[in-house]
């Protein structure tokens, strides 16, 4: 299958504001994605540089993809971006991007994995696969966030015990603390990158999140070990602000999408209400 290349002047913009968005140091994930969804713009071939498109052409095209909501969210947000950083740095004045609705998010859809089989694929695992799944699991990291552990730079001791100092999204770090074991086995590493690539470097976030998919089966995704902690500790704590400084979350409202709610709980409050009315009319 053939390749379509991005247009010359396309590319030439979008070069400029990849380096914008590396001078803000935006993640390298981030910005391959932002940029990803601006060249499959620039390959519909309907404009031959960005600054021609029309806004009716642009609210076509992004109108006519059946895309998931957050899937839309995210194309809206790269494009958006892409034409407030060219009036910015005067490439146009005409914001063609500002025509494509708000798409409102999707409603809560927490998705942890089930505690048994987590437990069971740590216990069946390898070591390095095992210590995937517990920073997942134990300390709610994204797969980016375990792949770039580096022990040697970010274990930091304490009075209280041993922290990591997490990479997480957007270039925004968290220093986390570790519980005693966890701290000791990733002392215990060689120095360099905790899941090192033989390439160099450390493993990608993709490789990452497959082999852990791998261990756990049954369809249960790296992700849902964060959804997991995210749950767990909300059960314990019943603090969503503690959750969300310990996922590394800007807004609450994204926490509030990891932790599910036990319907039995639901039932018991709802129940404990009814009976303190039940008592209440009864006087």
């Amino acid at each position: 299958m053939s390749t379509i290349e991005t247009p010359l002047q396309w590319q030439e913009e979008i070069d400029g504001w990849r380096l914008a968005m590396q001078a803000m140091r935006l993640s390298p994930e981030t910005i391959a994605m932002r940029v990803a969804h601006v060249r499959r713009l620039a390959r519909t071939g309907i404009a031959q540089t960005p600054w021609d498109m029309k806004p009716s052409d642009l609210l076509a095209w992004v109108g006519q993809h059946s895309w998931r909501r957050e899937t839309a969210r995210a194309f809206r947000s790269s494009i958006r971006r892409f034409w407030a950083w060219a009036i910015l740095v005067g490439r146009t004045s005409q914001n063609t991007a500002e025509v494509i609705p708000m798409v409102p998010p999707e409603a809560p859809r927490p998705r942890p994995a089930d505690p048994g089989t987590v437990a069971a694929a740590i216990r069946d695992a390898d070591t390095r696969v095992g210590l995937m799944m517990r920073l997942a699991n134990e300390l709610g990291l994204r797969r980016g966030e375990v792949a770039r552990v580096r022990p040697e730079n970010d274990l930091l001791p304490g009075n209280t015990g041993w922290s990591l100092v997490v990479h997480g999204k957007g270039s925004r770090h968290r220093v986390l603390p570790l519980p005693a074991d966890l701290a000791e086995a990733l002392d215990r590493v060689p120095p360099g990158y905790l899941f090192p690539s033989p390439r160099g470097g450390h493993l990608s976030p993709h490789w990452v999140g497959a082999l852990v998919s791998r261990a756990l089966g049954d369809g249960t995704t790296m992700h849902q070990l964060r959804h997991l902690c995210a749950t767990e500790v909300h059960d314990q704590t019943k603090d969503i602000r503690l959750v969300q400084t310990l996922l590394g979350h800007a807004s609450l409202a994204t926490t509030e999408r990891y932790v599910a709610v036990d319907s039995r709980q639901v039932r018991d409050a709802i129940e404990a209400r009814s009976r303190q009315w039940s008592v209440a009319k009864s006087h």
